[in-house]
């Protein structure tokens, strides 16, 4: 079994690197693509936003959505990944986890993960390092994790 793996991760990719020890080099495992994440808000849109009268008054207006859907797309995005590692858990893959992500992104993972797989981040950090190779981003980690 593995001892750590290490998510490195934006709103549009991520890649899941794995460590037998805390002091190991990284080894990818898996990495996933979002190019969602990089389209266009029109192209994810093709309706208008429905419209509704004003409270008072014979004016219309425009609804305004909830959730923008470059949001929505970083937050599906998010789901998947926290679904791979309770994947990952549930199999017993790993002992503990290491959260590396942009800080929006690692803000819709953390609300994604569950209790138990919560429970087995040692450690978060809120950078975007997913254009880096294994070895630098091992670099800029702690000498032991």
């Amino acid at each position: 079994m593995t001892k750590l793996w290490v998510l490195a991760a934006n709103s549009s990719r991520a890649t899941i690197f794995t460590a037998d020890s805390p002091i190991a080099p990284l080894t990818e495992l898996e990495s996933f693509d979002n190019p969602d994440a990089r389209a266009k808000q029109s192209d994810l849109v093709t309706d208008r936003p429905g419209r509704t009268f004003d409270s008072v008054g014979a004016g219309r207006h425009a609804k305004a959505v909830e959730v923008e859907p470059k949001e929505q797309e970083q937050i599906r995005f998010a789901k998947a990944i926290a679904d791979r590692l309770e994947q990952g858990r549930v199999a017993n893959a790993f002992e503990r986890v290491v959260l590396v992500a942009a800080p929006a992104f690692l803000g819709h993972l953390r609300g994604k993960l569950s209790a138990p797989l919560g429970a087995l981040v040692s450690l978060e950090l809120d950078k975007d390092y997913t254009a880096l190779r294994p070895e630098e981003l091992r670099a800029r980690l702690p000498q032991r994790l």
